[in-house]
């Protein structure tokens, strides 16, 4: 979760904006500032204030104005930390370098296999083999997995695609790497990475979801990420869904008919199989490459799974009423073919009130889930509310040295 530090309100996410808006836009006046985000020129020269004397950021050239003094421009200090961000998955580890502003300084992936007696420890390893490469710039580790986190400052994993039941992510790879690590769902690592530099700069109350391999879906009300009692919510992809043919296929969770079994990858792969439009070795990327040489099943396999995730997504909306969906993951590349499926059953699900909710696709590119998990180191200035716990306090101890 994403909160502002000091006497700022929680749920006033204006250092994170004014961070964002910096890092997007380079080097902005006080003015500019508080006329993009809404603000108050007073709430604008606090908050900058706190943010200079954190070293995040800097004071730069003075620009002319219409009257009065010349404005001074401010820019973030990119130098004063990077922080690392690591995606596992259930055959590799994606791994980025991300400065303050949210650029990607490096991104690596090496195989990995969670299912292995020290797959932590491999883990570790790998984490360590990344951090000997960086300087004493590193602010902490950010872990993004698919599955349930208790908290980011706990870390201890439950995530059935990967084999881990109460996996103590988090205290093994601190005690292994010697550095402030905090670990979430992946999902809401994309969230935490919108409210920094996308989307969530300018609402406080999105869905994130993410089509793939699974459907996931990252909850923000009022500033902050929601993660439920057990750090759960969000797992829209066990939804249990009806479908008109044939039986309930198995779900990865142990369950049978959840939407993700019928939509997620895998799902979808299965479908093109039975219905013998792509062969028994055909992948998901076969089937869209047949919808796009116009082959009107594998269109209609897809058309179908869209409108599943609308009338699912529907049902989202109604219990959190967000300002905006944002639709990322994998599966974007298809979202023309989803698309024709998706539109009509979304709308014609939602009530009255709620039909115009936006709904924006965003560009996906793989290191983007590894970024995510920097942001949550990116974030702890900002966690006023205490959600990283010792490991936040521990990145802010480091930036205030700088």
């Amino acid at each position: 979760m994403v909160n502002s530090p000091g006497p700022i309100p929680r749920g006033d996410l204006v250092p994170s904006g004014i961070v964002g808006l910096l890092g997007t836009q380079g080097p902005t006046s006080r003015t500019e500032i508080a006329r993009a985000l809404g603000l108050s020129p007073a709430t604008v020269t606090q908050v900058t204030k706190d943010l200079i004397a954190r070293g995040l950021v800097e004071e730069l050239e003075s620009v002319p104005s219409k009257g009065g003094r010349p404005a001074r421009l401010l820019g973030l200090v990119t130098d004063a930390g990077v922080a690392l961000g690591a995606k596992v998955t259930a055959d590799h580890v994606a791994v980025v370098t991300v400065e303050l502003d949210g650029t990607v300084r490096s991104s690596v992936e090496h195989e990995y296999d969670p299912t292995a007696e020290d797959a932590i420890g491999r883990l570790s390893q790998i984490l360590a083999e990344e951090i000997a490469e960086l300087d004493d710039r590193l602010l902490g580790v950010g872990v993004g997995v698919p599955g349930s986190v208790d908290s980011q400052a706990s870390g201890i994993v439950d995530a059935p695609t990967l084999g881990w039941q109460a996996a103590p992510v988090g205290p093994a790879l601190r005690a292994a790497i010697g550095t402030p690590v905090l670990v979430d769902n992946d999902v809401n690592t994309l969230a935490a990475a919108e409210r920094l530099y996308g989307i969530g700069r300018d609402h406080s109350a999105y869905l994130v979801v993410t089509i793939g391999r699974g459907i996931g879906c990252g909850i923000v009300v009022d500033g902050g990420i929601y993660r439920g009692a057990n750090g759960g919510a969000g797992e829209i992809g066990h939804i249990p869904s009806w479908h008109p043919v044939g039986d309930e296929p198995p779900c990865t969770c142990g369950s049978t008919g959840c939407l993700e079994a019928y939509i997620g990858a895998a799902g979808l792969v299965r479908t093109g199989r039975g219905r013998a439009v792509i062969g028994p070795r055909g992948t998901l990327s076969t089937l869209l490459q047949a919808a796009t040489t116009g082959d009107g099943k594998a269109q209609q396999i897809f058309e179908e799974a869209g409108a599943m995730l609308g009338r699912a997504l529907a049902g989202v909306i109604h219990t959190v009423d967000p300002e905006v969906v944002v639709l990322m993951g994998e599966g974007v590349d298809g979202w023309d073919f989803w698309q024709t499926g998706f539109e009509p059953s979304f709308r014609r699900s939602l009530l009255p009130a709620r039909k115009e909710v936006p709904v924006v696709v965003e560009p996906w590119t793989e290191d983007q889930w590894a970024r995510g998990a920097a942001s949550l180191v990116l974030s702890s200035p900002f966690d006023s509310a205490g959600n990283g716990g010792e490991q936040s306090r521990l990145v802010r101890a480091k930036l205030g040295a700088r």
